[in-house]
Formats: structure tokens, sequence, C-alpha cells
């Protein structure tokens, strides 16, 4: 390889680590600085920060799966011990996870959004895209 080729691969590699953790923070996968989301679940068109091209990615129903995922794996461990250690009422228990599970599900649901954009954009996965 030359060094021509060399720059032009580290020029173009988009790391998959930082950019989901950027978009887990429900910031700009390229720069981290602008707004990934406006409202609660829609993906703005582009970075107010960098002026990354966002609005071509489609996380349709990823972000849902995910935090299905999580929440039920996070939740039922706790909802088995919690039942086994100290046998609550079964209405406080009933209270207490589906607050728990609300809670939980509206925190979790636009980062997994987040992360799944970021996801896209650092494989190159929807639309045509121009780095500014």
């Amino acid at each position: 390889m030359t060094d021509q080729t060399i720059d032009t691969i580290s020029e173009n590699d988009r790391p998959t680590r930082p950019a989901l953790i950027k978009g887990f923070r429900c910031r700009c996968p390229k720069c981290g600085e602008g707004k990934l989301l406006h409202s609660y679940l829609k993906v703005n068109d582009s970075c107010s920060s960098c002026g990354q091209e966002l609005f071509h990615h489609r996380a349709d129903d990823g972000p849902a799966y995910l935090t299905i995922l999580l929440v039920g794996h996070l939740l039922a461990p706790a909802l088995h011990i919690s039942y086994v250690q100290w046998r609550p009422d079964p209405l406080n228990m009933f209270l207490i996870f589906a607050f728990g599970c609300t809670a939980l599900t509206l925190f979790l649901l636009p980062r997994m959004k987040g992360a799944v954009v970021a996801y896209q954009w650092a494989r190159r996965m929807h639309g045509f895209e121009t780095d500014r």
C-alpha cells in the first residue's frame, strides 16, 4: 500500500465503538456535539454542529426490539429475586415493576435509536451521504 492509500483509509474510517457511544448519548455520531434527535424519536436532518447529513438513516423497529430485550433481561431477574427474597404484596410488586418497566423503557428508547443510527452511520449502511 502506498502512503496515499493509507491516508485515504484512515481519513474515511468510521470507528464503530465511538460512534455507538456518541449515538447512545443522543449526539451526532461524527462530531459528538450536535443533537441527533429532536422531539422524542425524530432524527435531525443534519447535525447542527458539523453539518453531517442524518436524514437518510432509518432505525425502524430495531430500537424497540433492543429496548424490549434489555428491559426484559434486566427486570425479569429482579422480579424473580424480589419475589423469592421478600414475598411482597402482589399489588405493591405490580406497581413497582410497572413503574420501573415504563421508566426504563422511556429512558432507553431514544438512546437505542441513537445507537442504531450511529451504527448505520459508522458502517455506511443507508443512502448517499457527503462528508463535510
